[in-house]
């Protein structure tokens, strides 16, 4: 029997060419052998790579599920508890913009009265948030939750659907501000526009629907001359970004509650004030300087006019937002699909009584014992208003609304909250 090199390599010359073709079968194979196990490497390999990388989205994916600021089994403990009703006939309510200043009124006045409540409040910097922080630790001695999300977070809503089935939404959060749209539009579409067409898929999506309360503004009265402001005013002319926002969810929510039959109610807030409210206020700022001894900035209108508000005090404006939240009828719709006409309501909440901008300084001089240093110049054009006057008579009629705090007794209530919070003694800074 030939041996496998006589095989390979055979004696018989006749035999070459069959010889030269085994030689080259055996490169062959040789090449090829070479080739698989070069192939067979070059796919572990890349099968080690993908492992490795699957492992890390892996632990990536972990990491930011133990990092969130919302999930989870304890999380949802939270927000079921936060929402328990407390009394017969209570509502449960998610408020938007919990952590702002009529967010967190609206929020510690519902729970008082026994009604579930679960804030939501993204805790931006448009304002120092140490503020919000702070009124966030006030709500969590009155029982109510707050989750750290955006309104904008689609996930989020539709988890806090799933975990509580809300009977009320009163959506407060927004871009606020005028004078600030100039610098920063994108923020007032991305807050007020956005968010708000967010919030109204979420909510034409639950099962059953929430009846929706939200605040607008009286900037939407914009260039109208024709004062006291009633509903039925025309508002298609804004003076500014932040007006036209606002317009802009009027007819967005409109929209909602004519083709999903959502229950919307619509406030058009007057210039609020009080403790705990916005840093950038002028009654805010104002107090602010004056006890630092700088000036301030006091605008005029046309033909040297002074500049007045319709200042509504926080604790009345709460109480038409409760009226609104109390009155509203149910949405008609079920899953996204309307069953039927659902309301569709828009109020004026103000005082009545517009005061000039320079007694309000006098005011807060009288308050504090201190006198300011005045700059008075010509109102720029940057979006502001001359003059705001609040028709309430459709609130009054409809939501028992009626304001009773003036400006003067509201103020002081204010500068004693400010000199508490900022640790005045006497009118100075105790350190």
């Amino acid at each position: 029997m030939p041996s496998l090199e006589e095989e390979l390599f055979p004696s018989t010359p006749g035999k070459f060419k069959i010889e030269r073709s085994h030689h080259m079968n055996r490169q062959l194979y040789r090449c090829f052998a070479s080739s698989s196990t070069v192939f067979l490497w070059t796919l572990f390999i890349i099968a080690l790579t993908a492992s490795y990388i699957s492992f890390q989205s892996f632990i990536d994916s972990g990491s930011r599920y133990l990092t969130a600021s919302w999930g989870g089994i304890q999380w949802e403990k939270q927000v079921r508890s936060s929402a328990q009703i407390q009394r017969h006939g209570g509502m449960s309510v998610l408020v938007t913009g919990a952590a702002g200043f009529v967010g967190s009124h609206v929020s510690i006045a519902l729970k008082r009265r026994g009604d579930g409540v679960v804030g939501l409040d993204n805790f931006n910097d448009y304002y120092d948030p140490s503020l919000k922080k702070a009124r966030k630790a006030l709500l969590e001695t009155h029982g109510v939750f707050i989750v750290e999300g955006d309104v904008n977070d689609a996930k989020l809503l539709a988890k806090l659907f799933d975990v509580v089935a809300f009977t009320h939404v009163m959506h407060l959060a927004a871009q606020a501000g005028v004078r600030y749209a100039m610098e920063n539009p994108h923020s007032y579409v991305h807050s007020n526009i956005a968010g708000l067409v967010t919030l109204m898929e979420a909510c034409k999506s639950a099962n059953p629907q929430p009846a929706i309360v939200w605040a607008s503004s009286s900037s939407v009265y914009g260039l109208n001359d024709k004062v006291p402001f009633s509903e039925s005013d025309r508002t298609d002319q804004p003076a500014s970004l932040y007006a036209a926002t606002k317009k802009a969810g009027e007819e967005i929510t409109h929209t909602y509650n004519h083709i999903y039959g959502l229950s919307i109610t619509g406030l058009r807030f007057f210039t609020v004030y009080g403790p705990w409210g916005r840093p950038d206020m002028a009654y805010f700022s104002f107090t602010r300087n004056i006890l630092q001894g700088k000036p301030i900035t006091v605008y005029r209108g046309k033909n040297r006019a002074d500049l007045a508000r319709d200042f509504t005090y926080i604790d009345d404006i709460v109480k038409g937002c409760i009226g609104s939240l109390d009155t509203s009828e149910k949405s008609t719709g079920s899953g996204g699909k309307k069953r039927g006409p659902a309301p569709y309501r828009i109020f004026n909440l103000g005082n009545t009584s517009p005061v000039t901008v320079p007694t309000l300084v006098n005011i807060l001089e009288r308050h504090l014992k201190v006198k300011a240093k005045r700059n008075v110049v010509d109102m720029p054009g940057n979006g502001d208003v001359p003059y705001t006057h609040a028709n309430i008579s459709s609130a009054r009629r409809e939501l028992g609304y009626k304001p009773t705090t003036d400006l003067q007794t509201g103020l002081k209530k204010f500068v004693k909250w400010y000199l508490s919070y900022y640790g005045y003694n006497n009118g100075k800074l105790v350190n």
